[in-house]
């Protein structure tokens, strides 16, 4: 019991967060339909995608995903040491898909937080805008705590994620050819 308690206020004292999916993440992410590759130019993303956390938002990129929407799509906003932001097609960080906005789903810190990998929507400063832009991140941001929604976590493949070409000035808007989305999958769909 005192090695729990250490262990818990270890993981409290930096930041990082354990669950109960981490043996299944380890394992090959057991569960297919919440299992998300994304297709980059140096390699796949695996992404476990977390229900228990944003259940309207995964069911949204689910959607998508299997739409076709995301394949193609330029990450236009990538911020060195923060952030890689896609799913615009535009590639302008205005655009967005068809369905409408989504109400917030945000995670109290002490179930979720942004650190290295956490996958979080993206949405303007009124927080039931999220559509479609989705981001990852490059390392921790407290900041955005509580404050964005997290619909996601990378588990294999972020040494993909750190090889995308980086934005410019202080917004981070990649100058044009951007890397790209090159396909989505949900694992269960995958052939």
């Amino acid at each position: 019991m005192k090695r729990r308690a250490l262990i818990a206020s270890t993981i409290a004292a930096t930041g990082i967060m354990m669950t109960d999916t981490t043996d299944a993440a380890a394992q090959g992410t057991a569960d297919k339909e919440n299992t998300l590759y994304f297709d980059l130019k140096d390699g796949r993303v695996t992404i476990e995608l977390r229900p228990d956390l944003a259940p309207k938002h995964v069911e949204r990129i689910k959607t998508l995903v299997r739409q076709g929407f995301y394949d193609g799509t330029p990450f236009h906003r990538v911020m060195e040491g923060f952030m890689a932001q896609g799913g615009d097609p535009t590639g302008t960080g205005t655009g967005g898909s068809q369905l409408p906005d989504l109400q917030a789903e945000f995670s109290p810190t002490a179930k979720a937080r942004f650190i290295r990998g956490v996958c979080g929507m993206a949405r303007t400063a009124s927080p039931n805008t999220a559509n479609s832009q989705f981001f990852i991140m490059f390392a921790p941001a407290p900041s955005l705590d509580a404050q964005y929604t997290i619909w996601g976590r990378v588990v294999s493949g972020m040494e993909s994620v750190d090889k995308i070409k980086r934005g410019q000035g202080g917004g981070g808007m990649v100058p044009q050819p951007a890397d790209k989305l090159i396909k989505a999958q949900i694992a269960a769909d995958a052939a």
